[in-house]
C-alpha cells in the first residue's frame, strides 16, 4: 500500500509505503509499485493508530453489553488501532486459567491489537498470572467501593512490589472510599434513567476522595519503586498530584468533554466512576491536556446496556461508553483550534507507546507497525449512537461534533474503511495480535 501527500501531525506533507506490517518508507514523491494500493491523501492528515490502554470489553461475562467483535469493531471505526482490556469481567482476570480464557476470545474475534491487564484481588494468583505475557496488573481499585476488584493499601503495596519485579506497570482505580459523601445520596434522587438526579452521584464520590487516593498511590508506588500509571483521573488535584513523580496519569474523554452541566440531560446515563465533575474542573482539566501535564488520553470505555443504565441512580451500573468516539472529539477539538494536532498524537499515541513499552507503535517511522489512520479535519459531523459500532447501543456524546477517519490499518491491513463520498463503511476479519508475547516480562 503506498499513501500518498498525507499530512502527518507536525505538519509534513509526506508519502508513507507500506510492506507487509511495518512501515517501508516515510518520504516525499514515492514512485508506486505496479501491485500497490495507491490511497490518494492530498489535504488530509495522516495519524499513527490510537492506543487506548482502559477498556472493558466485557468478554468474558458480559457479552450482552460488548464483546471482543463488537468493540474491537468500534475501536477500528473510531481511529483505535491497539486496546488494553481491565481485569474486571466475569470471571476476573486474576490467574492464569482466567488470563488464558479472555487471550483465547481476543484472539479469535479482536480486528485490532491489545493488551490484557491481570486484577488484583484478595485471591489472586500472582505466581501463574505472571507466568503469562500480561500486560500490566490493573485496573487496581484502591480503597474503593466497587465490590469484588477493590483492596486495601497493604495488598496494593505488594502488588507494586511484585509487579516492580516482574517489570510490569500497575495502573490503578484512586478513589479512597472514606472520604465519599454519603450525605449526598439521601432525600430525592429523581426517578429511573434519564429522570434521575446523576449530579448527586458527583456530590457523593468527591473530588477530595480521588485527589487523596492518588497522592497515596503515588507514595507507594515511589516506595515500591515501580512503574504507576493513574487511571481516569477526573480532577485537576488529581492530575497535580502526580507532578514532579515518575507517575503518570489518563484522562477520559468524558471528564475532558462533559461536566455537571449535563447531569439532568444524562441521568443515569452519565453515572460513570469517578463521576463528572463541575465546569470549572473540567476546564482545568482541559487546559492540563494543552498545556502538556496530562500524559495520557484513554477511555475507560465501560458499555453498559439501555435497560441497564435506565434503573433508578444507586442501582445503575457505572459506565459509558467512548472507544470509538475519543479521537473523533480530540480531532474536532484540533478542527476548532482548541488543541493542536501534534498534542492529540502525543496523548493517543506517542506517550501511551512510551509509557507502557510498545516500541512498535505509536509513530509514523520507518519499520514502525503500520498502524494508520487517514482523517479529513474538514468534515466535522455529528456523533449519533445509532451510527456508532459498540453493542450497547448509545452515547454520551449524542449530537455533538467528531472528526472520524475514513482508513484503519493494524500492521498494514485495513482494518476498516468508510468512503468520503456515499458513507458506506467496510471492516477487516479479525486478525489483532497480543502486544506482548510470551518471551516478553
Amino acid at each position: 500500500m503506498l499513501i500518498t501527500g498525507g499530512t502527518l501531525a507536525d505538519g509534513r506533507v509526506r508519502d508513507v509505503r507500506v510492506t507487509e506490517e511495518t512501515i517501508d518508507a516515510v518520504a516525499p514523491d514515492l514512485d508506486p509499485a505496479a501491485d500497490e494500493r495507491v490511497i490518494d491523501a492530498h489535504g488530509k492528515h495522516l495519524l499513527p493508530g490510537a492506543i487506548d490502554v482502559h477498556v472493558h470489553f466485557r468478554e468474558p461475562g458480559g457479552s450482552h453489553k460488548e464483546t471482543w467483535r463488537t468493540g474491537s469493531r468500534s475501536a477500528a471505526a473510531g481511529g483505535v488501532t491497539t486496546v488494553v482490556d481491565q481485569p474486571n469481567t466475569d470471571p476476573p482476570t486474576v490467574d492464569g486459567a482466567a488470563f488464558d480464557a479472555k487471550a483465547r476470545l481476543a484472539a479469535d474475534a479482536s480486528l485490532v491489537d491489545y493488551g490484557i491487564n491481570g486484577g488484583v484481588v484478595p485471591e489472586w494468583d500472582p505466581d501463574t498470572l505472571f507466568d503469562r505475557p500480561l500486560f500490566a496488573l490493573g485496573e487496581i481499585f484502591l480503597a474503593d467501593s466497587t465490590g469484588e476488584m477493590g483492596i486495601d493499601l497493604s495488598l496494593f503495596e505488594d502488588a507494586l512490589e511484585r509487579a516492580a519485579d516482574a517489570e510490569v506497570p500497575v495502573t490503578v482505580h484512586a478513589e479512597d472510599a472514606t472520604l465519599f459523601d454519603r450525605d449526598a445520596l439521601d432525600g430525592d434522587l429523581g426517578g429511573s434513567g434519564r429522570e434521575a438526579r446523576s449530579d448527586r452521584w458527583s456530590a457523593f464520590r468527591t473530588p477530595e476522595a480521588e485527589a487523596d487516593a492518588v497522592r497515596r498511590a503515588v507514595d507507594a508506588g515511589q516506595r515500591a519503586a515501580g512503574r504507576l500509571h493513574i487511571a481516569h483521573t477526573s480532577t485537576p488535584e488529581g492530575v497535580d498530584a502526580t507532578d514532579g513523580t515518575d507517575a503518570t496519569c489518563e484522562v477520559t474523554p468524558h471528564h475532558l468533554f462533559l461536566s455537571t452541566d449535563d447531569c439532568d440531560r444524562l441521568g443515569t446515563f452519565g453515572r460513570m466512576n469517578p463521576p463528572l465533575r463541575d465546569p470549572d474542573r473540567r476546564d482545568a482539566l482541559f487546559e492540563r491536556l494543552r498545556d502538556g501535564r496530562i500524559d495520557v488520553v484513554a477511555t475507560d470505555h465501560a458499555p453498559h446496556t439501555v435497560a441497564e443504565k435506565r434503573q433508578p441512580l444507586t442501582d445503575a451500573p457505572s459506565g459509558v461508553p467512548g472507544v470509538e468516539t475519543m479521537l473523533p472529539l480530540l480531532l474536532d477539538a484540533v478542527r476548532r483550534e482548541k488543541l493542536t494536532l501534534e498534542r492529540v498524537r502525543e496523548v493517543t499515541a506517542t506517550a501511551p507507546a512510551a509509557i507502557f513499552d510498545l516500541p512498535q507503535k505509536g509513530a509514523i517511522e520507518e519499520g514502525i507497525d503500520a498502524d494508520l489512520v487517514l482523517v479529513d479535519l474538514t468534515d466535522g459531523r455529528e456523533i449519533e449512537a445509532a451510527a456508532l459500532h459498540s453493542a450497547c447501543g448509545w452515547t454520551p456524546f449524542e449530537d455533538r461534533s467528531g472528526v472520524f477517519p475514513e482508513l484503519t490499518t493494524v500492521r498494514g491491513r485495513v482494518v476498516y474503511e468508510r468512503d468520503p463520498a456515499t458513507g458506506a463503511e467496510s471492516f477487516g476479519e479479525p486478525l489483532g495480535e497480543p502486544v506482548r508475547s510470551s518471551a516478553d516480562p
